[in-house]
């Protein structure tokens, strides 16, 4: 198991009682939630990835088990990881997956490959 499925599942059952449309995608070794079509949440290994507004990004890693994403050794902008301890309540997994959402609208869209 290179993710954590049950959180996986967690994530598709809150943006489904959302009314959320998505669509799943695996990468980078985890999963991806797509949200109009752009990754606004995911799973990799046993962390919450969430895409959100750079503009809050310190604020967010404030909160607990929020650290910043780095792949490559240095920080991705807007994007962090949130380990276990950070997402345990359903109402804490939700509120990140609310920031997420509350960026999408806003967020870029990657260069579709040819």
């Amino acid at each position: 198991m290179a993710y954590n499925e049950f959180l996986g599942e967690r994530i598709s059952t809150s943006l489904k009682n959302m009314g959320i449309a998505f669509e799943e995608k695996k990468m980078m070794g985890g999963l991806a939630f797509m949200v109009d079509e752009k990754m606004c949440v995911g799973v990799v290994k046993e962390n919450l990835m969430a895409r959100i507004d750079p503009e809050v990004v310190d604020e967010a890693l404030q909160k607990k088990g929020c650290r910043p994403m780095d792949f490559t050794g240095r920080p991705m902008k807007g994007f962090v990881f949130i380990e276990p301890e950070g997402i345990d309540l359903d109402e804490d997994l939700d509120s990140w997956i609310e920031l997420a959402l509350e960026f999408n609208p806003r967020a870029k869209s990657s260069k579709k490959q040819k």
